[in-house]
């Protein structure tokens, strides 16, 4: 029997890949987004025109800080389980538009909280995304969901640990249960403009040099979309017995050097960049490596997709998104 499963940010890159998966298996997809002008709204809108051709999959523009919208999803919607990754995504523009962060990253997921506490044992699972950037930056690595938290380097990654707290004390308050997914950097095809990839891929094609920051003393943990959605939809599968609330990492955990990240993209793309070398940015951290140990032991899973096959994935897609701009 087919499940009604409620999408936040079902236009936006997790979100779209997400609800693409629950449609190829036979679910029932409610997708909500208020279609920001973050980025190019013609990639969103492209996203949403590609989901719009299931017959199971509904549209209903919304703000996620729109308390009476989210609310009327209880009856109108009534999910047998929400994916919540709806959200004001990226580190540096929380810097430049913190209120905004403030509105859909905390107003928005305790919107969310209201609307699983209303749904009652209707709701099977709760899951939501967070952040590598809770960590911050960690000494040691990799980064296990038991270490500390409690130093984040943007407020992006405040709102984030926060949406973890706001979440464990309603699963304890009100019965239910909920799971934060903690992703490291997401990367693939149908992806974000705002990321180092996308930017570099831009730069390169347009024969524009690239900004490399920390003069590219950096290591991110790159996870490619597909092993992001295997994860997530196990888990959103599973229906807890026991109201409780828990976080995984899901990344590949095995971080890559920036410069070999380049590298790999130059080879992908079939062109070399020009660098310009830069200090660090503020909100920014050097290195992200995530165990995933947890999600191995109790989800039998761990993202398995090299750099190479993801970068090499993302630029054919690429250069076919810019032919149709």
């Amino acid at each position: 029997m087919a499940l009604t499963i409620l999408v936040t940010g079902a236009a936006g890159f997790i979100g779209y890949h997400s609800c693409e998966a629950l449609l190829a298996r036979g679910e029932r997809v409610v997708g909500i987004d208020n279609l920001n002008d973050y980025y190019d709204t013609r990639l969103k809108q492209a996203r949403l025109e590609r989901l719009q051709r299931h017959p199971d999959f509904t549209f209903q523009r919304c703000d996620l800080a729109d308390s009476a919208a989210i609310a009327a999803l209880a009856d109108s919607v009534a999910p047998d389980r929400i994916l919540h990754v709806g959200a004001q995504a990226g580190v540096r523009y929380s810097i430049e538009a913190p209120l905004a962060y403030a509105q859909s990253n905390l107003v928005g997921h305790l919107n969310m909280l209201e609307l699983a506490r209303s749904l009652g044992d209707r709701l099977k699972h709760f899951v939501y995304a967070s952040s590598s950037s809770v960590y911050g930056e960690q000494a040691s690595v990799p980064f296990a969901e038991s270490d500390a938290n409690d130093t984040p380097e943007s407020l992006y990654a405040a709102t984030k640990r926060a949406d973890e707290l706001m979440s464990a004390s309603y699963c304890r308050l009100y019965g239910f249960a909920a799971t934060g997914l903690r992703f490291f950097t997401v990367y693939g095809p149908w992806g974000r403009p705002d990321m180092a990839y996308w930017l570099f891929a831009d730069a390169m094609l347009e024969g524009r040099p690239i900004k490399v920051f920390n003069n590219g003393d950096m290591e991110r943990d790159f996870t490619y979309i597909d092993d992001i959605v295997a994860s997530l939809l196990r888990i959103l599968d599973d229906s807890p017995a026991n109201a409780r609330h828990d976080v995984y990492n899901i990344g590949g955990s095995s971080p890559v050097r920036l410069m070999d990240m380049i590298e790999t993209l130059e080879k992908a793309l079939g062109c070399t960049a020009e660098k310009i070398m830069l200090p660090m940015q503020a909100g920014d951290v050097t290195r992200t490596y995530a165990d995933v140990t947890k999600l191995q032991r109790d989800y039998d899973y761990k993202p398995s997709t090299t750099l190479e096959t993801g970068l090499t994935a993302f630029a054919e897609w690429f250069r076919s998104w810019r032919e149709t701009r």
